[in-house]
């Protein structure tokens, strides 16, 4: 993962990538960062350490101008099956966990991609100019139809359960982006090679209909995926079917006590940080790494003469207090559903209306006016 203050450019599409911090040092003028997260479940320790956190620190940094739009992407929770009455509380759930990790309403657009309709148009139009092969080459697909098989690798994946909502959803991924011309876009690692094919998208319909798209950046997040607590060679994910392969941000002290205490490790003397040898342990140090804002490094040689029961305690203490204040939060937001009515109801109408130009631009220039 990148350091902080680290700025590079991608050359494979020239696309410049930034840490969160790097981007809030960098002011040349207004931004428009948009990202988004799936209505699948409670969010789990590697969003909130991952994507979540980083939106809070984009939402705390931005300066006048910026426009900071989050999004609950219910149009992408179909690709996979799901329980109808279970989607609808996991909407109102994933709103209130939003706002219990610090999202302000007040400061960014958090609406439900599910009530603007544009994103689905300009979906359909961008699938009419992306080639097949672009969409065989995305790995998300693959792995995400592997998970809700409970399938060990990309390599078991029976492609006959592949619908095409899955299979195309880059491309809606590209149309949440590019219809608030969003320039920049804080993502995880795993989802980079959609953000190049967005630029892609992007750049195609530019050169055929009209330049109003502009090149996405690319926002790396400063925290290092965190991993499944029993399978340290996957990320921690929402749709394992294995509860006890996250935390979850509505789990007690004492769940995520039992969770650490049960995660794989190895049997190995002594603790050290070796993501490829020892997994397992690694993802541990970098859980407790993030949760103090210390180098993982140096987190590690603090335990180079413990034993594996002394880091997990630890782990569960730091993880515990973390979580601690947005899940007391999120608790107090759930049971107040008609004012999370309220923001979803506000933020859909400022997201229509971001929208609504982008989509006319867009219909006027490929002759569907």
């Amino acid at each position: 993962m990148l350091s902080t203050n680290i700025r590079r450019i991608t050359r494979s599409h020239g696309a410049k990538t930034f840490t969160s911090s790097t981007l809030s040092k960098s002011r040349k003028k207004p931004r428009i960062v948009f990202s988004g997260i799936q209505p699948t479940g409670t969010p789990h320790l590697g969003n909130f350490l991952g994507a979540l956190q980083n939106w809070v620190k984009l939402q705390r940094d931005a300066q006048p101008g910026d426009e900071m739009i989050f999004s609950i992407v219910g149009w992408h929770s179909l690709t996979l099956p799901q329980d109808p009455k279970t989607l609808s509380v996991a909407r109102r759930d994933m709103l209130a966990a939003l706002l219990a990790i610090g999202l302000d309403p007040k400061r960014s657009t958090i609406f439900h991609q599910d009530e603007n309709r544009h994103h689905v148009e300009l979906g359909w139009i961008l699938n009419c100019i992306t080639p097949i092969g672009k969409l065989r080459r995305m790995t998300t697909w693959k792995a995400r139809l592997a998970a809700s098989r409970n399938a060990n690798d990309d390599s078991e994946v029976d492609e006959s359960f592949l619908n095409a909502g899955l299979f195309t959803y880059p491309v809606l991924q590209a149309a949440d982006i590019l219809l608030y011309k969003a320039t920049h876009v804080p993502v995880g690692e795993d989802q980079k090679q959609h953000l190049e094919l967005c630029r892609d998208i992007g750049d195609t319909f530019n050169r055929t209909f009209g330049s109003i798209f502009p090149l996405l950046e690319y926002v790396a997040t400063p925290t290092r995926r965190v991993l499944s607590l029993k399978d340290p060679s996957s990320k921690m994910s929402k749709s394992s079917p294995d509860l006890s392969s996250r935390i979850l941000l509505t789990d007690t002290d004492a769940e995520i006590k039992t969770k650490i205490r049960a995660a794989v490790t190895d049997s190995i003397r002594g603790v050290t940080y070796d993501p490829v040898a020892r997994p397992g342990t690694s993802n541990l140090l970098t859980i407790l790494a993030a949760c103090t804002d210390e180098d993982v490094v140096d987190v590690a040689k603090r335990y180079a003469d413990k034993g594996h029961g002394h880091l997990k305690s630890d782990v569960s203490s730091a993880v515990s207090e973390l979580l601690s204040r947005p899940r007391a939060e999120f608790e107090r937001l759930r049971a107040e559903p008609s004012y999370l009515e309220q923001v979803a109801r506000i933020g859909s109408e400022k997201a229509r209306t971001r929208s609504e130009e982008t989509i006319e631009e867009v219909r006027r220039l490929i002759g569907l006016v």
